[in-house]
């Protein structure tokens, strides 16, 4: 039998306040009305200290939507988890983040997309830059472990530069340099999105200069996104090995883009226990062993590394959830892969030019 998992994704709404085109999260979002409730929340979190998760990731949507974000916290501070929220920083105030720390929280993630407040505003869909800076400031004023997240692609990859030396002026004690990944919105739009070789391999050399500067002071972590790379990662850490997502309605999920694969059935977790979908779920069964897996994967030597790449990305590229990961330079639909690396850079420019704009399907959001 499988180790348990270590880290719970809690999903606790789909609500946000902005609206970043190269968000992730599935096109049709779960309505607020179908949220598990508070008690709910409470029994996933004993069940999850009760398998021995360590972890639980409070994220969204915007979590901070949930008028029960304390009661949630401290459920998981009773429980003994690690509880890390991750968040856009949008509506909290001073006195909130006070009572979030009071109640337990131990690590808040918090987003950034430019160090330069327009362009900042534009990519999120709403004003919200100056807050964040604000509320860094807020979050030192605890004993809490601080990360400041900045997602990368086309439109902010050539500020990378301009971008770190801001966030090291906010102090964090990480900055997670995160490649956009292209499912939901973000599929929707690859085109505007989608870095070009030339644009990765300055950011590359950048964040290298980054890690020496600030080597024994801040932890930078990044990784080279799936498109760009020789082989595939291994997405979060290889289907239902690792980590368990609940989505805002209860629904257990191997990862969070994992509905797009069509036939799979979700448990929810009104209905079993943690542990019984951990183990028993045909969703988290359908691709943990090697079985599933077609040529290149089934006898390549990398299959217990990377696994074959991710299952939803597969689908999304091949139409088949089986197939070799197509980002894999093994893989024979490799080419479809290289022909959109290669495409010429789209006609598009930052926010303000009088003469262009950025041609992209925007992102509704849900406040």
């Amino acid at each position: 039998m499988l180790a348990n998992p270590l880290a719970l994704i809690a999903e606790i709404t789909h609500r946000c306040p902005l609206h970043c085109v190269y968000c992730s999260n599935p096109l049709e979002l779960a309505a607020a009305s179908s949220e598990l409730k508070t008690e709910d929340w409470r029994c996933v979190f004993a069940e999850a200290a009760k398998m021995g998760i360590l972890h639980l990731h409070l994220t969204g949507g915007e979590p901070l939507a949930r008028t029960d974000l304390e009661e949630l916290i401290a459920s998981a501070h009773q429980a003994r988890l690690y509880t890390n929220l991750i968040t856009s920083g949008v509506g909290l105030s001073r006195e909130r983040l006070a009572r979030l720390v009071q109640a337990g929280l131990d690590h808040i993630q918090l987003s950034f997309q430019d160090s330069h407040p327009d362009r900042a505003d534009w990519i999120a869909g709403t004003k919200s830059h100056a807050h964040k800076v604000e509320l860094a400031g807020w979050i030192r004023e605890h004993r809490i472990a601080f990360t400041a997240n900045l997602v990368v692609h086309r439109q902010n990859l050539d500020d990378l530069e301009a971008t770190l030396k801001f966030l090291e002026t906010l102090r964090p004690d990480r900055i997670e340099i995160a490649h956009t990944q292209y499912y939901g919105w973000a599929l929707e739009n690859r085109a505007a999105l989608m870095p070009t070789a030339a644009q990765l391999e300055k950011a590359l050399a950048v964040v290298a200069a980054a890690e020496v500067r600030l080597k024994g002071s801040v932890r930078i972590d990044s990784v080279v996104p799936d498109y760009h790379a020789q082989f595939p990662k291994a997405c979060m850490g290889g289907w239902g090995r690792r980590l368990m997502l609940i989505n805002p309605a209860g629904q257990a999920l191997p990862c969070h883009a994992a509905g797009v694969i069509p036939g799979l059935v979700f448990d929810n977790v009104k209905e079993r226990s943690l542990q019984s979908i951990w183990n028993e779920s045909a969703a988290f069964q359908k691709f943990r062993s090697e079985s599933w897996m077609q040529e290149p994967c089934r006898t390549c030597e990398r299959r217990t590394e990377d696994f074959g790449g991710c299952r939803c990305q597969a689908f999304l590229l091949a139409g088949d959830a089986a197939a070799t990961d197509p980002v894999c330079s093994l893989s024979p639909r490799h080419d479809s892969v290289l022909r959109t690396v290669c495409q010429a850079p789209e006609d598009i420019v930052s926010p303000g030019s009088p003469a262009k704009s950025w041609k992209y399907r925007p992102n509704p959001g849900r406040g």
